[in-house]
């Protein structure tokens, strides 16, 4: 009885939400919050900045407080639909957004959109005229997570310095947000588990350099992926490398 009960909810939503529906994200409860737009980068928070536009393009959004999470919540996606109940005259009816993660509004001492406790959505401009009109400037929308689509595997970005390594992992697909990562060097041979920096940077004080480097990483679902020998022995700071697993 519950089953059907879910199925017919489903169906209902159907009609009044976008269409883009899968097994995961049914059931996932739409909540209200609001979204603006900005200009420039959108990778900062989350250190994607480098290969941003090439791996997320312009489909990004810097979240509030009350969403961001201290950066735990940096690749998750997000389906966005201007509220047209709400706002008929600035809002696209029966458009619909699928965003990720990418960066954080901060909030303002003088009180803002980004303030805890609200949920806000600071979109890129072409994210934003995707769902609402360009001068509205703020509109009310509904989200939810759903699962994150992506091509091609997980990337390793290295960056950090000879004491350290800080390494950007990017193109998470499943759940999109990472809980852990652990690091082998091929001399030490052995897992080391890495520490969030700060964003989806990752770090471990372990001296690895002239080591080929293979990652584990679990997403916020649990669901663990590891990519054996992904960055070759000769690898530089700075640059980035595409593995074969996703999740």
């Amino acid at each position: 009885m519950e089953s059907a009960y879910l199925f017919i909810t489903a169906l209902l939503l159907v009609g009044l939400f976008p269409t883009e529906f899968h097994v995961t994200d049914a059931a996932a409860v739409w909540l209200p919050a609001s979204a603006t737009f900005y200009e420039g980068p959108t990778g900062g928070a989350c250190g994607y900045a480098n290969d941003l536009i090439k791996v997320y393009g312009y489909k990004t959004a810097a979240l509030s407080t009350a969403l961001f999470n201290n950066g735990a919540a940096c690749g998750g996606c997000y389906q966005i639909v201007c509220d047209a109940k709400k706002d008929p005259q600035w809002c696209l009816k029966g458009k619909y957004i699928t965003i990720t993660a990418t960066n954080f509004c901060p909030p303002n001492p003088a009180g803002g959109w980004c303030n805890l406790p609200r949920q806000h959505f600071d979109m890129t401009p072409l994210a934003f005229e995707t769902i609402a009109i360009y001068r509205a400037g703020i509109v009310p929308v509904l989200y939810r997570r759903v699962t994150c689509r992506r091509t091609d595997g997980l990337v390793f970005t290295m960056n950090g310095n000879d004491y350290f390594e800080l390494v950007n992992i990017s193109n998470v697909g499943g759940a999109g947000e990472i809980s852990m990562v652990w690091i082998k060097g091929s001399k030490t041979n052995q897992w080391e588990t890495m520490s969030r920096n700060w964003g989806a940077n990752w770090q471990c004080s372990s001296y690895l350099n002239g080591q080929t480097l293979s990652f584990r990483v679990q997403a916020s679902n649990g669901k663990i992926r590891t990519a054996y020998n992904v960055v070759p022995s000769n690898w530089k700071f700075g640059q980035s490398f595409k593995s074969n697993v996703q999740f």
